[in-house]
């Protein structure tokens, strides 16, 4: 699941209930509180979304990565992403994981969180960033800033294929742009977006995005 939660100033509340009723195994938040904030806000939040957070602030531009208790951990990473003055910071942070245990399902996958800058060169340039940090077997996830067709989305989704719906996403109480995605890995099966009774008061209410979901089964084809 992805979503951009507007720095926590709506409903959190709502944003909570939202995430809560999707229940994703994985998380990945943009615009959440920067700064010192951070560490006082994003823990009280993934613990009303019953997920965790590995912490780490510095260089994310306000991305995160929440995970479900059942969910292994294996690493965490981030990254700055670099922008012109007075631009706000941007950048992405990752955590590698698996569903822990035996066979194909728990082979680790490292899912990523972007936030995309305003201007479409620089876009571009981020997206390139954030590929060539991640391997084949990646999750790319955020908000883009741009919907299907712009320069960005469409380099990353020549890796790693778009795997959420085109379904309008901005701004949350009448969207009509699509610029929040999920990207996959080919060696990653996508079995599309469950139905998901979310409260359509708590989508207008928590943030001005709402999110993206899409289940993948992690027992793709094997390397070679």
């Amino acid at each position: 699941m992805s979503y951009n939660v507007h720095d926590l100033l709506d409903d959190r509340s709502a944003a909570a209930r939202a995430v809560r009723a999707v229940a994703p195994d994985v998380l990945c938040l943009q615009e959440v509180p920067r700064r010192l904030t951070t560490e006082l806000r994003l823990p009280p939040f993934a613990r009303e979304c019953r997920l965790l957070w590995r912490g780490g602030r510095l260089g994310t531009g306000g991305t995160a990565v929440l995970t479900a208790p059942r969910v292994v951990v294996h690493d965490v990473s981030r990254g700055r992403l670099r922008v012109r003055f007075p631009d706000r910071t941007r950048g992405y942070a990752a955590a590698t994981v698996s569903l822990g245990g035996d066979g194909p399902r728990a082979r680790p996958v490292t899912v990523v969180s972007v936030h995309l800058g305003l201007r479409a060169p620089q876009r571009l340039r981020h997206a390139e960033v954030v590929l060539d940090r991640v391997g084949d077997r990646a999750v790319v996830a955020g908000d883009l800033n741009e919907g299907p067709g712009g320069a960005a989305h469409t380099l990353i989704a020549a890796r790693h294929p778009l795997a959420s719906a085109t379904t309008p996403t901005y701004p949350a109480d009448l969207p009509t742009v699509t610029l929040d995605a999920i990207f996959a890995g080919r060696d990653l099966v996508v079995l599309g977006a469950p139905e998901v009774d979310v409260d359509e008061r708590d989508l207008a209410a928590a943030s001005d995005h709402r999110p993206v979901w899409v289940d993948l089964d992690l027992s793709g084809p094997q390397p070679v």
